[in-house]
């Protein structure tokens, strides 16, 4: 695992999303939950993203490539998500490295509470 978080924050993995994906934690916000699921990428969690997502919109299975490597992560906006809201967005912008080649992918995801937790729904 690595030692700094690879969701940007200047904490250790494990105590920043390492205790979001170990189950000893949840998001308390949109913006957190999609910081771990941006880690979650990093680290090679598919059972953690299958966790975090809505089950209306989720998908039977996930395969991470592992020769994706996810290595930076830049929030450029967000609404709502916070500890008293419903449902929130979050736009991003992720840079990761792909066979020697650099590349960024830019979302606009959105969040909702279910049953109590964040999940993510989709994008925007």
């Amino acid at each position: 695992m690595p030692r700094t978080c690879p969701c940007g924050l200047p904490a250790p993995y494990q105590d920043c999303c390492g205790k979001l994906h170990r189950g000893a934690a949840a998001a308390a916000t949109a913006e957190q939950l999609m910081r771990s699921r941006f880690s979650a990428f990093g680290v090679g969690d598919a059972a953690y993203l299958l966790r975090t997502w809505h089950p209306a919109a989720r998908p039977a299975s996930l395969d991470l490539d592992r020769k994706m490597r996810w290595v930076r992560l830049e929030v450029l906006e967000t609404t709502g998500g916070s500890v008293v809201h419903t449902e929130g967005t979050v736009r991003f912008r992720a840079h990761y490295v792909d066979r020697g080649r650099e590349g960024t992918l830019e979302e606009h995801s959105r969040f909702v509470r279910f049953e109590g937790r964040w999940v993510y729904t989709g994008t925007v």
